[in-house]
């Protein structure tokens, strides 16, 4: 992971729900730019560290730093102003709204030299497009994990957050989605991906954390995890 000061770091975490805990001291770094991997079993805590880093669930100790400044408590809508864009698992886009208007509901402009536009989120996926006048509702899973990611990039973040990316998703749109993540990118644009697809993740992450009964159990560079067979055999294997 980056030795510079990182984008997002997560602390020492602390956080469950009534009086089951989840997370015990989870930590990660996502440096600017960089793509990292957050990988564990069924219920280790990856959807828990994101929800308490988009303030949709208060912690128990621990602190979530963006940018170098605490930020941990802070409501949702405020974790979204800083620049941190959610795609949700679930999607959970607007069904009763058109394409159209679920990209629009979530735009804001911030200072990029190249802002995301809906005609960018369209040339981004061509289907979204095609779709523009349908209602969410009546789009197929794939398209609806489209428009979950073109409405994130609407709100022009600095920071991009999948909860299981593909999940549930042909693999031809699995290929349409690692295919867009891997352009948004190279545009310069951090990621924090969690997904069980360790092919694609790993042609795409910087760095990657394993999850382990909510505490980091290894980390390191993609390249690493590649070298180590027994790493995925030990943490993620059913």
């Amino acid at each position: 992971m980056s030795l510079a000061l990182p984008l997002l770091a997560v602390e020492q975490l602390d956080a469950g729900y009534a009086s089951s805990q989840v997370l015990f001291g989870m930590s990660l770094n996502v440096g600017a730019g960089e793509c990292v991997g957050l990988l564990g079993r069924n219920g280790m805590g990856k959807t828990t560290t994101i929800k308490c880093i988009m303030g949709l669930l208060a912690s128990g100790g621990g602190q979530v730093r963006w940018k170098g400044k605490a930020v941990t408590g802070l409501p949702p809508h405020a974790v979204a102003r800083l620049g941190i864009g959610l795609v949700p698992e679930g999607r959970q886009i607007f069904p009763n709204l058109s394409v159209r208007e679920n990209l629009v509901a979530t735009a804001a402009s911030r200072s990029r030299s190249s802002p995301w536009t809906i005609d960018r989120v369209h040339r981004l996926f061509p289907r979204l497009a095609e779709r523009s006048r349908n209602l969410g509702n009546q789009l197929s899973g794939g398209e609806q994990q489209m428009l979950a990611i073109g409405r994130a990039l609407m709100t022009n973040p600095e920071l991009l957050i999948l909860d299981e990316a593909t999940e549930g998703l042909s693999p031809l749109v699995r290929q349409d989605i690692w295919a867009a993540l891997g352009h948004i990118k190279s545009e310069g644009m951090a990621l924090l991906v969690v997904d069980k697809n360790l092919g694609p993740l790993l042609r795409l992450a910087d760095a990657l954390c394993i999850v382990e009964k909510g505490t980091p159990a290894w980390t390191g560079s993609s390249e690493q995890l590649r070298r180590d067979g027994e790493v995925p055999a030990r943490y993620l294997s059913a």
